[in-house]
């Protein structure tokens, strides 16, 4: 499997011209191609990440979303993660399960999308201050086409966060997450940010806590 750097085409310079970047065909293939809601279908109230490392994904939610700020959950779940002591003006979750979304106590508007199949967000331009993922990036096979809708659906300024460890549910995870190391993923979803557009240089944090799952975080802002 090729890795996600673009180095196939370049300009004057040597430097990759990302726009034309193109990734390799079988790059965003599963193990299993059936259908998504299918597989997600049943509800699964369980946590993917260790306590410690909820803790510190907590924790980062805490110092850079904005208390009173419109939050959205993207690939959301019964639980966000959120800091119980801050207060949002709104959250909205956007996941498969519906059952999921219902037991979730922080969202405020549930919606239920398949974002595979189509990526664009239902929500106005401009919507949100924040729009956070959770160890989710590696189920998604069209990620630059929803990238771009979530900088559509942040304000100016705003904050996507995108947090990962190294946890799947192997079936459904692309099968670059397969064979790529935790540094070409990163790479890979900065590249993500750069392809969809209207975004700063993607930021990477290390938050992994001792003897526990790692915690790996891109923030990007959109411009």
């Amino acid at each position: 499997m090729s890795s996600c750097a673009p180095s196939a085409k370049t300009g004057d310079s040597g430097r990759p011209l990302v726009a034309a970047f193109e990734f390799p065909p079988e790059f965003f293939r599963r193990i299993d191609e059936s259908d998504d809601a299918d597989f997600y279908g049943e509800p699964r109230l369980v946590t993917h990440i260790d306590d410690a490392t909820i803790a510190s994904l907590t924790q980062l939610y805490r110092e850079v979303l904005p208390p009173g700020g419109v939050i959205l959950d993207l690939m959301s779940s019964w639980v966000s993660h959120l800091p119980a002591d801050v207060a949002y003006g709104r959250v909205a979750g956007l996941g498969m399960n519906r059952i999921e979304l219902a037991h979730n106590p922080r969202l405020d508007d549930r919606v239920v999308q398949d974002l595979n199949r189509t990526p664009e967000l239902p929500f106005p331009d401009a919507t949100f201050d924040a729009v956070i993922n959770a160890v989710s990036i590696q189920y998604l096979t069209r990620p630059v086409d929803a990238y771009a809708s979530v900088r559509r659906v942040l304000k100016p300024g705003g904050l996507a966060l995108i947090a990962t460890s190294h946890r799947c549910f192997p079936t459904k995870a692309i099968l670059a997450w397969h064979s790529t190391t935790p540094a070409e993923r990163i790479r890979c979803i900065r590249l993500y940010f750069e392809l969809a557009g209207g975004f700063a240089p993607a930021e990477f944090i290390d938050r992994s806590p001792p003897g526990a799952d790692p915690l790996w975080v891109v923030l990007a802002r959109k411009l």
